[in-house]
């Protein structure tokens, strides 16, 4: 069974999928979410195999949210649905880790399709998409405005920032910077006070999007 959770911000649209996506026998929409922040919250609790990621939503899009899962979550596999062929967006989607990018008129049954190739590990782009997700992501494109108050962070804050945006955990980032892991913890606080961010997965995911 393939266990799909739907993230879109239209109630229409994701109670539409999920009647469509349950009339196959091995598909199972076990959540929904309207913006990436709420994915991203549910996802630990209802570990899918699949998220279908809508693209423009308030609160966090889908291309930070897509980034945002596959580092925190590299065993769910991000297939984005969307009405919006953007070139930076396609490009920009894939490049922060999509299994595939599919717009909303594509049909139902191939829709089934690309959900089953995505999930045994195939890459998945809907017709005359493959160009635009070679090209480079344009300095216009949309992604994360950079904070004002990065120019707060202190060197050494940036750097555990960079660690950060790779993935590393307070350990590894205190051996990578021949700190204690206490001191790390400090600078993890402080940054996410300066840059007004809730949690570990905000700052990582505005990193990525800074220095990657």
């Amino acid at each position: 069974m393939i266990r799909i959770l739907l993230v879109d911000d239209q109630l229409l649209i994701r109670q539409g999928l999920k009647s469509l996506l349950e009339s196959n026998c091995d598909m199972q929409v076990v959540g929904e979410a309207e913006n990436g922040q709420r994915a991203l919250e549910q996802i630990s609790t209802l570990q899918p195999d699949i998220v279908l990621m809508d693209i423009r939503m308030p609160v966090m899009d889908g291309v930070a949210a897509t980034g945002a899962i596959a580092q925190q979550y590299p065993d769910t596999k991000v297939l984005v649905l969307t009405t919006f062929d953007d070139d930076g967006y396609v490009s920009q989607a894939m490049r922060v880790g999509a299994k595939g990018y599919l717009l909303k008129d594509t049909e139902p049954d191939e829709l089934a399709l690309a959900i089953r190739a995505v999930y045994k590990g195939h890459t998945q782009l809907g017709p005359g998409l493959f160009e635009k997700a070679l090209m480079p992501v344009p300095e216009s494109a949309p992604s994360i405005a950079q904070p004002p108050e990065l120019a707060q962070l202190t060197r050494r804050e940036l750097d555990v920032l960079r660690l950060m945006a790779s993935g590393a955990n307070n350990r590894e980032i205190a051996q990578s910077l021949f700190l204690s892991e206490n001191t790390v913890k400090n600078y993890v606080t402080n940054i996410l006070s300066r840059l007004n961010l809730r949690d570990r997965t905000q700052a990582a995911l505005l990193a990525h999007s800074l220095f990657n």
